[in-house]
């Protein structure tokens, strides 16, 4: 059974403004398990992928479909996580696959502005009742390139992607004129902050010219009434066993063989699956 942890106005504010902030999603402890982690995962950093801008500019990026049991995977099926997305999506909802985005110190690239059933609708799923779970693991600035989401675009309907560099972005001419009628909400956030955002948040970031780094743990879910048509890289309907929130702390900051197999599996096809579409295979 769903419990209900986001309150009547959380929910009605997410479906108006197309994202939600969570603050303290993570407490303190979680929050440092987590930067622990992943600042020590040397198979993360081995198997991240350098996606570049349309200047150049590169994010190191670390992808894997199914949550393992390491805090990783923990997080992303904890009761407090996947409890929250079924509430906003209405249904049972499983793990579509998660993201490690490292944006390093002067170096750290942009994200472009797009949706992300822009390219999940190729996939083969149907309705745009997805969402991603943004958790900052460092401080979020706009000097650092937070992200940046426009609101209430999600009410746009999806809306077509190309290319910009090694990214999937969207329609530029349809982006700046939602900017011109549309608010832009610069993400800033605290470490252990959650962002829910609907699949069709039309959302950017800046590259990070700073000193510091901006680096997030991204969990992105699909509705079991949505289970793609077709297979593609990331996986059909697949049941998520819901963890308690507890299990965070007992489970700390180490990594767990399965992970490291499914993350080497996953990053192989979406390797394989980026040089395909940026036609560099």
């Amino acid at each position: 059974m769903t419990k209900r942890p986001l309150t009547d106005e959380q929910v009605a504010r997410f479906h108006e403004d197309g994202y939600l902030f969570v603050e303290h999603f993570l407490d303190e402890e979680e929050t440092r398990l987590l930067q622990q982690a992943c600042r020590a995962d040397s198979l993360m950093q081995q198997r991240a992928m350098d996606v570049r801008d349309s200047a150049g500019r590169r994010t190191n990026l670390s992808l894997w479909n199914h949550p393992g049991d390491d805090i990783y995977g923990v997080i992303a099926r904890c009761e407090r996580m996947v409890d929250s997305v079924e509430q906003l999506l209405g249904d049972e909802v499983y793990h579509y696959h998660s993201k490690l985005s490292a944006k390093e110190p002067r170096v750290g690239g942009a994200w472009e502005w797009h949706q992300d059933y822009g390219y999940w609708y190729k996939n083969g799923c149907l309705f745009p009742d997805m969402l991603s779970v943004f958790l900052a693991i460092d401080p979020c600035t706009k000097q650092n390139g937070c992200m940046q989401v426009l609101r209430g675009s999600h009410k746009m309907g999806r809306i077509e992607h190309g290319f910009a560099g090694e990214q999937t972005g969207a329609d530029m001419e349809r982006v700046e004129q939602a900017k011109k009628r549309l608010e832009l909400v610069y993400c800033e956030m605290q470490p252990g902050t959650a962002l829910l955002f609907h699949g069709n948040t039309l959302h950017a970031s800046e590259a990070n010219l700073s000193e510091h780094p901006r680096w997030g743990l991204i969990c992105c879910y699909n509705t079991k009434h949505n289970d793609p048509y077709k297979e593609h890289h990331h996986p059909r309907y697949t049941p998520l066993v819901k963890l308690p929130d507890s299990a965070i702390k007992e489970t700390g900051a180490k990594p767990t063989a399965a992970t490291q197999r499914f993350l080497q599996q996953d990053q192989d096809d979406t390797t394989r699956r980026l040089e395909v579409e940026a036609g560099r295979s």
